[in-house]
């Protein structure tokens, strides 16, 4: 949902209806904006309706991915840099705050932030004034709305220290809630023939509808992916079924299963730094002294990011720390430094709830 012509919050449900209403209401605003709710939901949507229904809507929206880079990077794309300030910066580069002057930035999982990164936007948030990596002298103003969204639970994280109590009660002046889906049932008919119809004419398909069968089984859906994991079902069976109509056989077999309403939400769809971390430790058997220790004493990365990493090993060794020290490439020796580095820095995780 990327061009203007798809910034749609799709639905008539009375969660909805008065989402609806608090974007109108706020979109006339500069106010700083909180959005919250489980990945998927159309977080970065509801930002771009704001920005879309208010004054600002002639200049630019900005997106910016706080968990898809690491901090000196994000430092970089929110703030700019000038020419020579670390390798690679080969001319003076304007940041997206700089980039959005008049418009909107919006800070999508803004609970993926380190606390460094976190005190540089609060500054920002407090002065205005943007201060450009390896610039020597103050920066100027800028005028830019700043929406942030997460789908963590930023009062959890203030209270174990990875999230600032400041910049949260400056950004949560206005706190708006995106439901999952299926808490929304009655809208999935309505985002069904949307992404039918938009990915049918992409994609030059017959498919011109969908049988009563294969609605109710995607109305029964427990959509642990939310809306997005639904517009890419529609995409998928756009491009790989033959004919005109969607029936329910040709439905994924988790949607067509008795017992998928059961299934529980998972907790993180889109791709973040602790997969990254993850996948390299796993793919390219890198250590987890080389991969994930160096960049969170660097305070490149957070607790949270290190706990995510801990507890995906947790669930692959079905709870058991010694065969997570295994998959994370360290020698045996390493057993006990591995634990208590978890322990200093609380990032250890109960192993019971795995087992």
């Amino acid at each position: 949902m990327r061009s203007k012509t798809q910034i749609q919050l799709i639905g008539e449900s009375a969660v909805m209806a008065g989402l609806q209403q608090e974007v109108d209401r706020i979109a006339r605003s500069d106010a700083k904006v909180l959005i919250t709710g489980e990945s998927g939901v159309g977080k970065e949507i509801v930002a771009r309706s704001i920005h879309t229904r208010g004054p600002r809507a002639t200049n630019v929206f900005a997106p910016v991915n706080c968990a898809g880079l690491p901090e000196t990077l994000l430092e970089s794309e929110l703030f700019g840099h000038v020419k020579g300030s670390f390798t690679g910066a080969y001319r003076d580069k304007p940041g997206k705050l700089e980039t959005a002057h008049n418009g909107t930035v919006f800070l999508d999982e803004i609970g993926e932030m380190t606390l460094r990164m976190q005190g540089l936007l609060l500054r920002f948030l407090e002065t205005g004034e943007l201060q450009k990596v390896g610039a020597d002298n103050g920066g100027h103003h800028v005028n830019v709305r700043v929406i942030a969204a997460t789908n963590r639970n930023l009062r959890d994280m203030i209270s174990q220290g990875t999230f600032r109590e400041d910049l949260f009660y400056r950004m949560n002046v206005i706190h708006l809630v995106v439901p999952p889906l299926r808490e929304r049932r009655e809208d999935i008919p309505a985002l069904v023939n949307f992404f039918r119809e938009r990915y049918a004419a992409l994609n030059r398909s017959p498919i011109s509808s969908v049988s009563a069968a294969a609605m109710k089984a995607l109305v029964e859906y427990s959509w642990p992916g939310n809306v997005r994991e639904l517009e890419n079902v529609l995409e998928r069976l756009i491009v790989t079924i033959q004919g005109s109509v969607i029936d329910a056989e040709h439905l994924p077999s988790e949607i067509r299963a008795q017992d998928a309403v059961a299934l529980r939400p998972k907790r993180e769809r889109r791709r973040t730094v602790a997969d990254d971390l993850y996948k390299r430790m796993l793919d390219q058997r890198e250590s987890f002294w080389s991969t994930v220790y160096p960049l969170f004493m660097e305070r490149e990365i957070t607790r949270a990011n290190v706990r995510e990493v801990v507890r995906r090993g947790l669930e692959e060794a079905r709870g058991n720390y010694k065969i997570v020290a295994r998959l994370f490439n360290m020698e045996p020796r390493d057993y006990k430094r591995f634990l208590n580095f978890l322990r200093k820095h609380d990032c250890q995780i109960p192993f019971k709830e795995y087992r």
